[in-house]
């Protein structure tokens, strides 16, 4: 396996809970102090683009990976789960750091 898709799934995993966190603050200036209504639904429309684009990343990696379907659903809810995708991903890359191919360059021969 690349290393790439690993780093594509820990971008997205960071960006994908940042961005649920920020999205849980809106809601809570939304609903309990009635401010903001305009800025929450932007951030939830981004935070959900930025989600599919994680559901991606991460199924890309577990297939890769070969996890098995249990495993996989964990990872893939845990962008839902408020400050679970940063667990999720430490565990994640413990896991799969060494699955990843050190590709050495080629060298041409005359």
């Amino acid at each position: 396996m690349k290393s790439s898709v690993l780093t594509r799934y820990r971008v997205m995993a960071y960006v994908t809970a940042v961005m649920l966190l920020i999205l849980c603050a809106c809601m809570v200036a939304k609903y309990g102090f009635e401010k903001g209504e305009g800025l929450t639904l932007v951030v939830s429309q981004v935070h959900g683009v930025l989600y599919i684009i994680y559901l991606i990343f991460a199924f890309d990696l577990g297939s890769k990976a070969k996890w098995p379907f249990g495993k996989l659903l964990w990872v893939l809810l845990s962008g839902t789960i408020p400050t679970a995708a940063f667990f999720v991903e430490r565990k994640v890359v413990r896991e799969v750091e060494p699955l990843i191919v050190k590709g050495s360059p080629a060298t041409a021969k005359a």
